[in-house]
């Protein structure tokens, strides 16, 4: 299931009663916020969540696996999440209970 950024606003909205424009405008903040971190420091870190982390792809060769055909595959920067131990913890604990 994905989670689009209507999905936060309503719930924001739905937990706090704030209109749903101010509840837009919150989310594309955080979001915001986060790519602004990730852009000049490389490492965003919410607590008790996890760490957005950029990691640097090296150029190396790739292949196409219906023709079997290969190519450069340019280097490249990546989005890597590392969840927190507490987020770990809860999505453990909750899976347990199934």
């Amino acid at each position: 299931n994905n989670i689009t950024r209507e999905d936060i606003a309503d719930y924001i909205n739905s937990e706090f009663g704030l209109t749903k424009n101010d509840c837009n405008q919150i989310v594309n903040e955080i979001l915001d916020i986060i790519i602004l971190g990730l852009i000049n420091e490389d490492k965003v870190k919410i607590h008790n969540f996890g760490t957005f982390k950029l990691k640097n792809k090296k150029q190396r060769i790739g292949r196409n696996p219906k023709t079997k055909e290969e190519f450069m595959i340019e280097a490249r920067r990546v989005i890597s999440f590392i969840p927190s131990k507490h987020l770990l913890n809860k999505i453990n604990k909750k899976s347990n209970e199934k």
